[in-house]
Protein backbone atom coordinates (compact mmCIF):
# COMPACT_ATOMS: atom_id res chain seq x y z
CA UNK A 1 0.00 0.00 0.00
CA UNK A 2 1.18 3.33 -1.28
CA UNK A 3 1.05 6.52 0.77
CA UNK A 4 0.91 10.09 -1.17
CA UNK A 5 1.48 13.47 0.74
CA UNK A 6 0.56 16.69 -0.39
CA UNK A 7 3.77 17.41 -2.69
CA UNK A 8 3.15 14.46 -4.28
CA UNK A 9 -0.30 14.60 -5.46
CA UNK A 10 0.17 18.19 -6.58
CA UNK A 11 3.22 17.08 -8.35
CA UNK A 12 1.50 14.38 -10.01
CA UNK A 13 -1.67 15.88 -11.50
CA UNK A 14 -1.70 17.67 -13.99
CA UNK A 15 -4.86 19.75 -15.26
CA UNK A 16 -4.95 18.37 -18.53
CA UNK A 17 -4.88 14.85 -17.63
CA UNK A 18 -6.77 14.90 -14.58
CA UNK A 19 -9.74 16.53 -16.28
CA UNK A 20 -9.52 13.91 -19.21
CA UNK A 21 -9.17 11.34 -15.95
CA UNK A 22 -12.71 12.55 -14.52
CA UNK A 23 -13.98 12.57 -18.18
CA UNK A 24 -12.98 9.16 -18.63
CA UNK A 25 -14.80 7.79 -15.41
CA UNK A 26 -17.88 9.83 -16.38
CA UNK A 27 -18.05 8.02 -18.75
CA UNK A 28 -18.22 4.41 -16.73
CA UNK A 29 -21.19 5.20 -15.57
CA UNK A 30 -19.67 5.36 -11.39
CA UNK A 31 -21.53 5.34 -8.69
CA UNK A 32 -21.20 7.99 -5.95
CA UNK A 33 -23.82 7.98 -2.88
CA UNK A 34 -24.42 11.46 -1.31
CA UNK A 35 -22.07 11.70 1.20
CA UNK A 36 -22.36 10.74 4.60
CA UNK A 37 -22.16 13.30 7.12
CA UNK A 38 -22.21 12.56 10.80
CA UNK A 39 -22.60 15.13 13.71
CA UNK A 40 -19.76 14.27 16.25
CA UNK A 41 -20.80 17.06 18.48
CA UNK A 42 -22.68 20.45 17.96
CA UNK A 43 -19.39 21.35 16.67
CA UNK A 44 -17.67 18.94 15.13
CA UNK A 45 -18.73 16.54 12.05
CA UNK A 46 -17.16 13.45 10.05
CA UNK A 47 -18.14 13.27 6.53
CA UNK A 48 -17.93 10.27 4.25
CA UNK A 49 -17.91 10.08 0.61
CA UNK A 50 -17.40 6.60 -1.61
CA UNK A 51 -17.54 6.15 -4.82
CA UNK A 52 -16.49 2.96 -7.25
CA UNK A 53 -16.99 1.69 -10.56
CA UNK A 54 -16.54 -1.18 -12.47
CA UNK A 55 -15.20 -2.32 -15.91
CA UNK A 56 -12.53 -0.77 -17.61
CA UNK A 57 -12.39 2.16 -14.97
CA UNK A 58 -12.84 0.07 -12.07
CA UNK A 59 -11.77 1.61 -8.80
CA UNK A 60 -13.34 1.89 -4.97
CA UNK A 61 -12.36 4.48 -2.72
CA UNK A 62 -13.83 6.56 -0.07
CA UNK A 63 -12.42 10.55 1.31
CA UNK A 64 -12.95 10.58 4.62
CA UNK A 65 -13.32 14.30 6.06
CA UNK A 66 -13.38 16.01 9.50
CA UNK A 67 -14.73 19.54 10.21
CA UNK A 68 -13.27 20.73 14.03
CA UNK A 69 -13.96 24.36 14.19
CA UNK A 70 -12.04 24.26 17.68
CA UNK A 71 -9.33 23.44 15.87
CA UNK A 72 -8.63 27.43 15.09
CA UNK A 73 -7.81 27.86 18.86
CA UNK A 74 -5.06 24.59 18.91
CA UNK A 75 -3.46 26.87 16.03
CA UNK A 76 -4.49 23.75 14.06
CA UNK A 77 -6.39 23.06 10.64
CA UNK A 78 -10.18 23.29 10.66
CA UNK A 79 -10.79 20.44 7.87
CA UNK A 80 -8.69 17.63 7.51
CA UNK A 81 -9.22 14.89 4.87
CA UNK A 82 -7.57 11.68 3.51
CA UNK A 83 -8.65 9.54 0.60
CA UNK A 84 -8.65 5.42 0.66
CA UNK A 85 -8.30 4.01 -2.80
CA UNK A 86 -9.15 0.44 -2.71
CA UNK A 87 -8.96 -2.49 -5.29
CA UNK A 88 -12.19 -2.94 -6.72
CA UNK A 89 -12.30 -6.65 -7.59
CA UNK A 90 -11.19 -7.67 -3.94
CA UNK A 91 -11.54 -4.55 -1.58
CA UNK A 92 -7.90 -4.67 -0.71
CA UNK A 93 -6.41 -1.02 0.06
CA UNK A 94 -4.19 0.20 -2.70
CA UNK A 95 -3.03 3.98 -1.14
CA UNK A 96 -3.90 6.55 0.96
CA UNK A 97 -3.47 10.01 0.10
CA UNK A 98 -3.48 13.23 1.51
CA UNK A 99 -7.66 14.58 0.83
CA UNK A 100 -6.80 18.16 0.70
CA UNK A 101 -4.13 18.12 -1.80
CA UNK A 102 -6.29 15.57 -4.11
CA UNK A 103 -9.58 17.70 -3.54
CA UNK A 104 -8.04 21.16 -4.48
CA UNK A 105 -6.51 19.60 -8.08
CA UNK A 106 -9.97 17.68 -9.04
CA UNK A 107 -11.92 20.53 -8.30
CA UNK A 108 -10.02 22.72 -10.42
CA UNK A 109 -10.16 20.32 -13.12
CA UNK A 110 -13.71 19.58 -13.11
CA UNK A 111 -13.79 23.22 -13.66
CA UNK A 112 -11.67 22.80 -16.51
CA UNK A 113 -13.18 20.43 -17.88
CA UNK A 114 -16.56 21.88 -17.64
CA UNK A 115 -15.00 24.94 -19.58
CA UNK A 116 -14.30 22.91 -22.66
CA UNK A 117 -17.96 22.81 -23.23
CA UNK A 118 -18.82 26.38 -21.97
CA UNK A 119 -16.53 28.69 -21.94
CA UNK A 120 -15.97 30.29 -25.42
CA UNK A 121 -12.49 28.89 -27.25
CA UNK A 122 -11.28 32.59 -27.33
CA UNK A 123 -12.04 33.39 -23.91
CA UNK A 124 -8.42 35.02 -22.59
CA UNK A 125 -9.49 37.74 -19.85
CA UNK A 126 -10.12 35.65 -16.75
CA UNK A 127 -11.50 37.03 -12.88
CA UNK A 128 -11.03 34.44 -10.10
CA UNK A 129 -12.66 36.19 -7.02
CA UNK A 130 -11.52 34.47 -3.68
CA UNK A 131 -8.25 34.05 -2.11
CA UNK A 132 -8.44 31.11 -0.05
CA UNK A 133 -6.82 27.35 -0.76
CA UNK A 134 -8.64 26.93 -3.83
CA UNK A 135 -8.56 30.01 -5.30
CA UNK A 136 -4.74 29.70 -7.18
CA UNK A 137 -5.74 26.14 -8.22
CA UNK A 138 -8.84 27.80 -9.95
CA UNK A 139 -6.58 30.77 -11.85
CA UNK A 140 -3.86 27.97 -12.76
CA UNK A 141 -7.16 25.63 -14.39
CA UNK A 142 -8.71 28.28 -15.95
CA UNK A 143 -5.46 29.75 -17.74
CA UNK A 144 -4.19 26.10 -18.98
CA UNK A 145 -4.53 25.88 -22.16
CA UNK A 146 -5.62 29.41 -22.65
CA UNK A 147 -3.80 32.13 -24.42
CA UNK A 148 -4.65 34.47 -21.54
CA UNK A 149 -3.85 37.76 -21.58
CA UNK A 150 -5.08 39.29 -18.28
CA UNK A 151 -5.66 37.12 -14.86
CA UNK A 152 -7.23 39.37 -12.19
CA UNK A 153 -7.88 38.97 -8.50
CA UNK A 154 -10.37 39.90 -6.17
CA UNK A 155 -10.75 39.14 -2.52
CA UNK A 156 -11.98 40.91 0.34
CA UNK A 157 -8.92 40.78 1.90
CA UNK A 158 -7.12 43.03 -0.61
CA UNK A 159 -3.77 41.99 1.02
CA UNK A 160 -4.70 38.33 0.44
CA UNK A 161 -5.19 39.31 -3.59
CA UNK A 162 -2.07 41.23 -3.63
CA UNK A 163 -0.01 37.96 -2.58
CA UNK A 164 -1.64 35.75 -4.27
CA UNK A 165 -1.56 37.57 -7.31
CA UNK A 166 2.41 38.06 -6.90
CA UNK A 167 2.60 34.35 -6.55
CA UNK A 168 0.94 33.52 -9.90
CA UNK A 169 3.13 36.13 -11.75
CA UNK A 170 5.84 33.88 -10.31
CA UNK A 171 4.56 31.13 -12.12
CA UNK A 172 4.35 33.37 -15.46
CA UNK A 173 1.05 34.04 -15.05
CA UNK A 174 -0.47 37.41 -16.12
CA UNK A 175 -2.24 38.17 -12.76
CA UNK A 176 -2.49 41.43 -11.25
CA UNK A 177 -4.83 42.11 -8.41
CA UNK A 178 -7.94 44.31 -8.71
CA UNK A 179 -10.30 46.25 -6.25
CA UNK A 180 -13.52 47.10 -8.95
CA UNK A 181 -14.84 43.89 -8.67
CA UNK A 182 -18.05 45.34 -10.80
CA UNK A 183 -15.50 46.50 -13.15
CA UNK A 184 -13.89 43.06 -13.46
CA UNK A 185 -16.78 40.94 -13.95
CA UNK A 186 -18.10 43.30 -16.17
CA UNK A 187 -14.99 42.65 -18.75
CA UNK A 188 -14.17 38.86 -18.01
CA UNK A 189 -14.27 36.08 -20.13
CA UNK A 190 -14.21 33.87 -16.87
CA UNK A 191 -15.31 34.45 -13.80
CA UNK A 192 -14.40 31.78 -11.49
CA UNK A 193 -15.51 32.44 -8.17
CA UNK A 194 -14.23 30.14 -4.78
CA UNK A 195 -15.02 31.79 -1.70
CA UNK A 196 -17.32 30.93 0.89
CA UNK A 197 -19.68 33.99 1.09
CA UNK A 198 -22.92 33.31 2.25
CA UNK A 199 -24.31 36.28 0.41
CA UNK A 200 -24.07 36.85 -3.27
CA UNK A 201 -21.13 38.35 -4.58
CA UNK A 202 -21.38 38.66 -8.31
CA UNK A 203 -24.44 40.24 -10.30
CA UNK A 204 -26.31 38.83 -12.88
CA UNK A 205 -26.27 42.76 -14.29
CA UNK A 206 -22.62 42.61 -14.56
CA UNK A 207 -21.89 39.59 -16.75
CA UNK A 208 -21.19 40.96 -20.75
CA UNK A 209 -22.41 38.47 -23.39
CA UNK A 210 -20.30 35.45 -23.87
CA UNK A 211 -19.21 35.19 -20.38
CA UNK A 212 -18.76 31.65 -18.47
CA UNK A 213 -19.48 31.50 -14.63
CA UNK A 214 -17.94 29.68 -12.65
CA UNK A 215 -18.94 28.84 -8.85
CA UNK A 216 -17.37 26.47 -7.00
CA UNK A 217 -17.22 27.68 -3.52
CA UNK A 218 -20.33 27.36 -2.23
CA UNK A 219 -21.10 23.38 -1.04
CA UNK A 220 -23.84 24.13 1.49
CA UNK A 221 -27.46 25.50 1.65
CA UNK A 222 -26.29 28.91 4.19
CA UNK A 223 -23.75 29.59 0.82
CA UNK A 224 -23.94 31.87 -2.23
CA UNK A 225 -21.76 32.98 -4.82
CA UNK A 226 -24.04 34.63 -7.47
CA UNK A 227 -27.37 36.60 -7.22
CA UNK A 228 -30.68 35.49 -8.79
CA UNK A 229 -30.17 37.57 -11.64
CA UNK A 230 -26.53 35.85 -12.54
CA UNK A 231 -28.64 32.57 -12.38
CA UNK A 232 -31.68 33.81 -14.75
CA UNK A 233 -29.80 35.00 -17.73
CA UNK A 234 -27.36 31.46 -17.79
CA UNK A 235 -27.65 28.53 -19.42
CA UNK A 236 -27.07 26.61 -16.48
CA UNK A 237 -25.20 23.54 -16.00
CA UNK A 238 -24.24 21.73 -12.42
CA UNK A 239 -21.42 19.00 -11.48
CA UNK A 240 -23.80 16.60 -10.87
CA UNK A 241 -28.03 16.82 -9.97
CA UNK A 242 -27.96 14.89 -6.98
CA UNK A 243 -25.41 17.02 -4.93
CA UNK A 244 -26.48 20.13 -6.85
CA UNK A 245 -29.97 20.57 -6.72
CA UNK A 246 -29.89 19.43 -3.01
CA UNK A 247 -26.86 21.10 -1.49
CA UNK A 248 -26.25 24.60 -3.80
CA UNK A 249 -28.18 27.45 -2.99
CA UNK A 250 -26.84 29.14 -6.11
CA UNK A 251 -29.33 26.70 -7.77
CA UNK A 252 -32.01 26.07 -4.94
CA UNK A 253 -32.98 29.35 -4.04
CA UNK A 254 -33.64 30.89 -7.67
CA UNK A 255 -35.78 27.34 -8.26
CA UNK A 256 -37.45 28.09 -4.96
CA UNK A 257 -38.08 31.58 -6.27
CA UNK A 258 -39.08 30.42 -9.57
CA UNK A 259 -36.90 32.49 -11.22
CA UNK A 260 -35.47 29.46 -13.38
CA UNK A 261 -37.36 26.14 -13.40
CA UNK A 262 -36.28 22.69 -13.10
CA UNK A 263 -36.00 22.35 -16.81
CA UNK A 264 -33.86 25.69 -16.92
CA UNK A 265 -30.59 23.51 -15.46
CA UNK A 266 -29.46 22.17 -18.76
CA UNK A 267 -27.41 19.49 -17.78
CA UNK A 268 -24.84 17.69 -15.73
CA UNK A 269 -20.89 17.53 -16.31
CA UNK A 270 -21.50 13.64 -17.51
CA UNK A 271 -23.65 14.69 -20.24
CA UNK A 272 -21.86 17.06 -21.42
CA UNK A 273 -19.05 14.56 -21.48
CA UNK A 274 -21.13 12.46 -23.52
CA UNK A 275 -22.50 14.47 -25.75
CA UNK A 276 -26.21 14.06 -24.40
CA UNK A 277 -26.64 17.78 -23.73
CA UNK A 278 -24.98 20.20 -26.07
CA UNK A 279 -22.88 23.09 -24.28
CA UNK A 280 -22.42 26.12 -25.56
CA UNK A 281 -24.21 26.52 -28.98
CA UNK A 282 -23.18 30.63 -29.40
CA UNK A 283 -20.73 33.49 -28.61
CA UNK A 284 -23.04 35.50 -26.76
CA UNK A 285 -24.22 33.04 -24.66
CA UNK A 286 -23.43 33.33 -20.72
CA UNK A 287 -23.13 30.09 -19.41
CA UNK A 288 -22.85 29.07 -15.51
CA UNK A 289 -21.17 25.79 -13.92
CA UNK A 290 -22.15 25.00 -10.22
CA UNK A 291 -20.20 22.53 -8.75
CA UNK A 292 -20.72 21.57 -4.88
CA UNK A 293 -17.90 18.64 -5.80
CA UNK A 294 -18.34 14.76 -6.48
CA UNK A 295 -16.97 11.49 -4.97
CA UNK A 296 -16.50 10.46 -8.73
CA UNK A 297 -13.83 13.33 -9.00
CA UNK A 298 -11.74 11.78 -6.19
CA UNK A 299 -12.11 8.44 -7.27
CA UNK A 300 -10.60 9.31 -10.55
CA UNK A 301 -8.20 11.56 -9.30
CA UNK A 302 -6.78 8.72 -6.80
CA UNK A 303 -6.54 6.29 -9.63
CA UNK A 304 -5.08 8.63 -11.87
CA UNK A 305 -2.04 9.39 -9.41
CA UNK A 306 -2.12 5.37 -8.59
CA UNK A 307 -1.39 4.95 -12.25
CA UNK A 308 1.46 7.42 -12.69
CA UNK A 309 2.95 6.47 -10.05
CA UNK A 310 3.35 3.46 -11.46
CA UNK A 311 4.39 4.28 -14.53
CA UNK A 312 7.34 6.47 -12.58
CA UNK A 313 8.64 3.49 -11.00
CA UNK A 314 7.14 4.67 -8.12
Amino acid sequence: MRFFDAEQVHRALGFDALADAIADMLRSSPVAPLRHAHALSSTDSLLLMPAWSDGAQGALGVKLVTVMPGNRERNRATVNAIYVLLERASGAPLAVIDGEALTLCRTAAASLLAARFLARPGADNVLVIGTGHLAPYMARAHCHGRSVSRLRIWGRNGVGAQTMAQMLRDEGLPAQAVDDLELAVREADIVSCATTATAPIVRGAWLRPGCHLDLVGGFRRSMREADDAAVGRSRVYVDTFAGALAEAADIVEPLERGVISRADVLGELAQLVTGEVPGRTSDAQITLFKSVGTAIEDLAAARLLLQNAGADGG
